[in-house]
């Protein structure tokens, strides 16, 4: 049963050239997912050959990015953004980046040049988003945030699948203290709370317009269950969580999250039956039809996680980790 309380409404979002960002729903499509790469000198060089690889597959339509495109250790200078940026537009499919927190929020630290994050947040934009409405690599046309300031969420309808992109941040959603404090500041606050606002806006938003769909995917950076619950690390989600639970609860048919930042391949339903994370973010009860995949990153990753929509599959989207050359 559908849940009919999902908002249908779609304010902030936006159409550039929807129509050739659909496929029929009978159109097999294949995704290629990557995430916290590239990490340090050595990945910067190899960067290339893995997007040689990606482009090689002949089956693959889209790519999807799921941040960090740098260590937490590394300058976050507007060089580093244009080079890989560069390599972005190197792919000869369409390319969804979400961004993450090393390339901004934990700017502020003295090794990685002792920025003020808010300001490499709009470099950042300035360098990835600076055509609002389209995916990099190939260009196409994506529904997105931007008349909301966050041209980066965007969503697509693929292959009977809705994939929507949305900006969700480790770090407690970027709310852990900047270097030298001791709490967020009121500017830290601020962008949080209007960025989690439109996230869960676009969530329900993607819920609705997966009424009728096969499957939705939702793809941010933040991993929301890692380690054991706790206000500090994790306490930013709640909201965004609830809206996934409940959009999953009322969509008829499988439900995946994807996410990175930490590194290493998982697989599993974090709000199954017994789960802590559910008191945790105030849920009532289980949500049996959602999976979470962390895709493998950081230094010397040697995978990137492939997923095709199979309609002759229950699961609907069939995922495989493909080894990097």
């Amino acid at each position: 049963m559908r849940l009919a309380a999902v908002c249908a409404a779609a304010a902030g979002l936006v159409a550039a050239g929807a129509p050739a960002a659909q496929a029929g729903g009978g159109t097999p499509f294949t995704f290629a997912v990557l995430g916290d790469t590239p990490y340090g000198a050595a990945d910067v060089a190899r960067f290339p050959g893995i997007v040689d690889q990606v482009n090689a597959d002949p089956d693959v339509r889209l790519v999807a990015h799921l941040g960090d495109i740098k260590s937490g250790s590394t300058v976050c200078s507007d060089a580093y953004f244009t080079d890989v940026r560069r390599q972005f537009d190197r792919f000869e499919d369409p390319l969804v980046y979400t961004p993450g927190d090393n390339e901004w929020t934990d700017c502020h630290r003295p090794s990685n040049g002792a920025y003020d994050p808010l300001e490499r947040l709009e470099a950042l934009r300035s360098v990835f988003f600076d055509r609002p409405g389209h995916a990099l690599g190939k260009q196409i046309g994506l529904t997105s945030q931007r008349k909301q300031g966050l041209p980066e969420n965007v969503t697509l309808t693929r292959a009977g699948v809705v994939i929507t992109a949305v900006h969700v941040v480790g770090s407690n959603d970027g709310l852990l203290p900047w270097t030298r404090r001791t709490a967020p500041t009121p500017a830290q606050l601020a962008e949080q709370r209007q960025r989690s606002a439109a996230a869960v806006e676009l969530v329900r938003r993607t819920f609705a317009q997966a009424d009728g769909k096969r499957a939705v995917v939702l793809m941010l950076q933040a991993d929301m269950f890692f380690g054991v619950p706790d206000e500090a690390s994790s306490g930013a989600f709640r909201p965004l969580v609830q809206a996934i639970a409940q959009g999953a609860a009322g969509f008829d048919g499988p439900v995946y999250l994807l996410n990175g930042d930490t590194h290493v391949y998982e697989r599993n339903n974090p709000l199954a039956a017994g789960s802590p994370w559910l008191a945790f973010y105030g849920l009532s009860g289980p949500v049996t039809d959602l999976t979470r995949i962390t895709v493998e990153g950081a230094a010397g990753v040697d995978e990137y996680l492939r997923a095709t929509v199979d309609v002759r599959d229950p699961a609907v989207v069939v995922f495989e980790r493909v080894p990097l050359r």
